[in-house]
């Protein structure tokens, strides 16, 4: 992403978990976790939307991780539906919050379509155990394709008005019985090819 990226692998629940770590230039108001879109269409932590919410982040005075899921990159395993995928990024969270000054902070959820339902139910594991989220970002939320968890009420949902992998019919019926807005940029695609300015603009002005 950066130079100053860090990668690096820890341990999870089938094996090693690749990570990058992007710090603050200034003391960080809390940690962030990215999590990236589907993997067996070539979704990584890489992918310009993740780095877009990483750098985001990052911009917003937060410690920000990324990690790859089951089989990609040198993250170790196979792909499990969003299943095991739950319990590596809950490891990576549980990382995160070993680290020093980190036990306490605010966390910041974000995702990228597969990796919003994963987080979405992460999310849902979090607070069921009573502990707090600062807020999530859901950025072409997959509720098309999978059963995407409630989310908390601060969410910020965004989505491209001509997504057509996940059509924003499908976002407004998930969204709706939560009365959650919903943020659509206009002329937005999937990946937000050309509109990744406006992605991170619209991120930052909901933090002010």
């Amino acid at each position: 992403m950066n130079a100053q990226t860090e990668k690096f692998l820890i341990d999870g629940p089938v094996g090693k978990i690749e990570v990058a770590l992007d710090r603050t230039d200034a003391a960080p108001r809390g940690i962030a976790l990215v999590a990236h879109p589907h993997p067996l269409f070539g979704g990584t932590m890489d992918n310009k939307v993740a780095q877009t919410l990483a750098r985001t982040f990052v911009q917003l005075g937060y410690t920000t991780y990324r990690s790859n899921f089951r089989g990609v990159g040198q993250t170790e395993g196979e792909h499990d539906n969003g299943i095991g995928e739950r319990e590596d990024l809950l490891a990576v969270i549980a990382h995160m919050r070993a680290q020093p000054g980190q036990s306490d902070v605010p966390i910041v959820l974000a995702g990228f379509s597969f990796g919003t339902f994963v987080l979405s139910h992460v999310a849902k594991r979090m607070m069921d155990e009573g502990q707090a989220i600062e807020r999530m970002v859901f950025v072409g939320t997959a509720a098309s394709r999978w059963e995407v968890a409630p989310a908390p009420e601060n969410t910020l949902v965004i989505h491209g008005e001509v997504d057509d992998t996940v059509p924003i019919a499908s976002v407004y019926d998930w969204a709706r019985p939560q009365e959650l807005p919903v943020v659509v940029i206009p002329g937005g695609e999937h990946f937000f090819h050309r509109k990744l300015h406006i992605l991170k603009r619209v991120i930052v002005d909901a933090w002010r």
